[in-house]
């Protein structure tokens, strides 16, 4: 097979990579695109198999993707998907490096963080790319001789042909040009001496190893320029996690034991605590319940719709919209709430996407707006809180915009990860900072209210009682050590 050289570098013009295209990458991340999104890399930054790549003085966090590498053989200009693969000549191996310490200087265009000297190296073989299946590809990166990255190129967000039409609708790809297809999950960061290899197979196809070795940078970056910063934020990104990073795992706002506890307590006693502390404006009002038995406590996940506008609808409207991509971002146990403001003459959900947000361990669906296939939707075992049934789909009024927003709903402002109780008496939005205190304030209150119960069962008035007074609350101590563990 050919291999990679100088001369092959030396044709390409433009190198266009891809944000996200793996669904392993696009997990780890939190987010799925409706569609592709690209960023452009100098041809200066491309190298050779064997080359070395320095980490530029004063940076930490020098990150590595291994990345499939379709390289152009003849311009594509408007190409159909049909006919787009065959304007890719060859396949090869490439690794996308670039410096975290450097994103936030210019705003996502990956400039300064991924356009350094040697930080494309590409190769060493090119695989030819009219002898294999696009979608049977396989890549794998070694860090230091690990295995850390292997996955295939079957179930791609966004097949090679897509992008390769999709690109060609506005610039012309010209012979040369390269096209990065994205990064599978396991990227991570390579320090000064590390060596990271990248390897793309394909049936009896191989591009070989593609190797880099790391070096530190000695001399610092200029004053007049961004320097380099670096937070914790930036490590969990670059490493792929909190623990490969090296930091404390964040505590949870909703704990097992809060869970628990406020699962325990009444609404009612919740929303009475909850006034105490001036908050009046915090129930989700006018909504009924598919599973009126059930009580869930969960934390918010939000979508926005506005009303329907046709050339909105026709951008926003179609394929992978907000509404489904909050659907399936839904995590385990949390309530994905919709602002749908209160408009009850359309859906906004319905029971293919109910069941996908139960499948993905949703808590609960909660709409100010109507209900699709409400049977479907009933009998399933999460429960949706909704306005009223209707048969109409959601273009009818609305169109989905935005996710993990704050919105209202039922005439509550609701944040995401503020922390949903609902049942039957009602829905409460709890701001999660005091949720530890309110619960165990609505703990004593209920021990409290036990004792009244139990004392106007047997006959008494509630005439000093409901509330009680000084002498009450003497008997009530007594009470509550006769009936403490």
């Amino acid at each position: 097979m050919e291999q990679v050289t100088d001369h092959i570098l030396a044709a390409a013009r433009k190198v266009i990579a891809v944000h996200i295209n793996y669904p392993s990458r696009a997990a780890q991340r939190g987010r799925t695109p409706e569609q592709p999104s690209y960023f452009l890399k100098p041809s200066s930054s491309l190298a050779l198999s064997g080359s070395t790549v320095e980490r530029p003085a004063g940076c930490e966090l020098l990150g590595y993707e291994g990345e499939i590498a379709l390289v152009i053989g003849k311009p594509a200009r408007r190409v159909s998907l049909e006919d787009a693969w065959g304007h890719v000549q060859w396949v090869t191996a490439s690794n996308d490096l670039g410096v975290y310490d450097l994103r936030y200087a210019d705003k996502g265009s990956n400039l300064r963080s991924k356009g350094g000297d040697g930080f494309t190296p590409v190769g060493p073989a090119l695989i030819p790319a009219a002898d294999v299946d696009p979608s049977g590809l396989r890549i794998r990166t070694w860090h230091n001789g690990e295995l850390v990255q292997d996955d295939t190129t079957e179930e791609l967000l966004f097949p090679f042909a897509r992008l390769v039409a999709d690109l060609s609708q506005l610039l012309t790809l010209e012979t040369g040009d390269i096209i990065l297809s994205g990064t599978p999950a396991g990227a991570s960061v390579a320090q000064p001496g590390d060596v990271i290899e990248v390897e793309v197979t394909a049936g009896g196809f191989s591009s070989g190893r593609l190797t880099t070795t790391v070096t530190e940078g000695t001399t610092a970056l200029a004053d007049f320029g961004a320097r380099p910063k670096a937070d914790d934020a930036q490590r969990e990104e670059a490493y792929g996690s909190r623990e490969a990073a090296g930091l404390a795992a964040v505590v949870p706002v909703l704990t097992p034991e809060l869970k628990k506890k406020l699962e325990s307590v009444a609404t009612a006693t919740l929303s009475s605590q909850l006034r105490k502390r001036g908050l009046n404006n915090v129930s989700i009002d006018g909504l009924q319940s598919t599973r009126p038995e059930r009580r869930v406590v969960g934390l918010a996940r939000t979508l926005r719709y506005v009303p329907n506008r046709e050339d909105l609808f026709t951008t926003h409207g179609g394929g992978f919209n907000a509404q489904k991509r909050a659907i399936d971002s839904v995590n385990e146990g949390e309530i994905l709430v919709m602002e749908a403001r209160g408009e009850k003459g359309t859906g906004t959900v319905g029971d293919i996407l109910a069941l996908r947000a139960q499948m993905r361990g949703a808590a609960a669906i909660i709409t100010d707006g109507g209900v699709r296939d409400y049977s479907a939707v009933a009998g399933l075992d999460m429960p949706t809180y909704f306005a009223n049934p209707h048969p109409a789909v959601l273009g009818r009024r609305h169109i989905p915009w935005d996710t993990d927003i704050t919105i209202a709903c039922g005439g509550a402002t609701v944040q995401p990860g503020d922390i949903i109780v609902a049942d039957s008496d009602g829905i409460l939005v709890i701001p999660p900072a005091i949720a530890g205190e309110l619960v165990d304030e609505c703990i004593e209150q209920e021990k409290e209210e036990s004792f009244i119960f139990e004392m106007v069962k047997q006959g008494n008035s509630v005439d000093g009682l409901y509330p009680m007074n000084a002498q009450w609350r003497a008997r009530y101590a007594e009470w509550e050590g006769s009936h403490s563990d």
